[in-house]
């Protein structure tokens, strides 16, 4: 991996490091119907009665997906349960209308193409302006939004997390099935996902005047309506302060969902306090160790962030819990983070514990019953 000739400024944020970061998570989500598994388009019938239930629950681009987002956290414990309220109310909601909530990448059984659109001016444009790229996203992911003061605290903490989204996603995948089929990767979604102009990982940028120009040459270029369109897999969020991950697929569990967040915080303080220059993976080495993410998961090999050599996943991870530790330990995140890690390296990612269900008696109807019964909270 080689080091920019120039050293990024460090932020005026590293300067206030007492004060937790601010986390926040937004999760999407498939309806599938409850006799059969397969997609249900009911996001409309689903939503209609959540009010009362004073969460963000919002349709996504497809009317078999829903999306839910948490509010502004500074503790996991607290995120935990606003996900969990979030959830569950979906899962109430979706029986009422003989359907079910699946937390997956990607659906396991059926699809309907093309993509019913949710009824919005928005989603109509953009499957006008973007062709039969809109004809396949029943793709959930989990997005982790954490609040930094300036633009340039944002480009710092993406420069630093961008040599380790091959790692979130390994860490993350949980989309191996499509059209009713194992499709030899741990993350479909992503290779999906990656169909689109404007999605992948970000370049690193030198400042956050160097990122917007990037961004408005994108949106001038039509290859993104506006900037929401900007679908980086680290970017700056065009709604909110936040800089926002988008790598990962949907987490199978709440508790899945928490440990991804307090990772990606745990690396945005690290990045903050040591003021470290960021290192520079150049762009084919990113996006091969991004393909083998995709394909391996946590179970295979991925590429190591410092050599640019081929290690096992699991060893680049625990270089990633020892770098960041200490910034964990600040925030009182080191136990929840090592055990989650732990239980994944022991029972598989999302991917992993699909393939196990398949695999007991060859149906997939099983691995349905096993995403349904994970995304309900316990």
């Amino acid at each position: 991996m080689q080091v920019g000739s120039r050293t990024q400024s460090v932020p005026a944020q590293r300067r206030s490091m007492d004060a937790l970061l601010t986390v926040g998570v937004e999760e999407e989500f498939v309806l599938v119907e409850a006799s059969t598994g397969h997609l249900a388009n009911r996001a409309n019938e689903v939503l209609a009665g959540v009010d009362r239930f004073q969460v963000d629950l919002q349709p996504e681009i497809a009317q078999y997906q829903v999306e839910s987002a948490s509010g502004i956290c500074t503790d996991m414990g607290e995120l935990r349960d606003q996900l969990a309220t979030a959830r569950r109310a979906l899962v109430e909601r979706a029986a009422q209308h003989d359907a079910r909530l699946a937390a997956t990448g990607t659906p396991v059984l059926g699809l309907t193409m093309p993509t019913p659109l949710t009824n919005a001016a928005r989603y109509h444009r953009m499957a006008q302006e973007m062709g039969a790229l809109t004809n396949d996203l029943a793709i959930c992911g989990c997005h982790v939004h954490i609040g930094l003061a300036d633009d340039e605290s944002k480009i710092f903490v993406s420069n630093h997390l961008r040599p380790w989204l091959p790692t979130l996603l390994a860490l993350g995948a949980n989309s191996p099935y499509w059209l009713d089929a194992d499709t030899g990767y741990a993350s479909w979604r992503y290779v999906v996902w990656n169909r689109w102009p404007t999605s992948g990982a970000p370049p690193h940028f030198e400042s956050a005047a160097e990122y917007f120009e990037a961004r408005d040459d994108i949106v001038t270029s039509g290859a993104a309506l506006d900037a929401g369109m900007l679908y980086w897999d680290v970017r700056l969020s065009a709604r909110h302060p936040t800089l926002e991950l988008r790598v990962s697929d949907v987490a199978p569990t709440v508790e899945e969902a928490v440990l991804m967040a307090a990772l990606v915080r745990g690396i945005a303080a690290t990045a903050l306090s040591s003021g470290a220059t960021p290192p520079r993976v150049p762009p084919h080495l990113l996006r091969v160790a991004l393909w083998r993410a995709a394909r391996d998961g946590l179970e295979g090999f991925g590429i190591d962030p410092v050599t640019g050599a081929p290690t096992p996943a699991a060893t680049i991870v625990a270089s990633l819990l020892r770098w960041i530790r200490p910034a964990l330990e600040l925030a009182g995140d080191y136990q929840l983070v090592s055990d989650g890690i732990d239980r994944l390296l022991l029972d598989g990612t999302g991917a992993a514990r699909q393939r196990r269900a398949f695999a007991r008696r060859g149906r997939l109807s099983d691995v349905v019953g096993l995403l349904v019964a994970q995304t309900a909270p316990v």
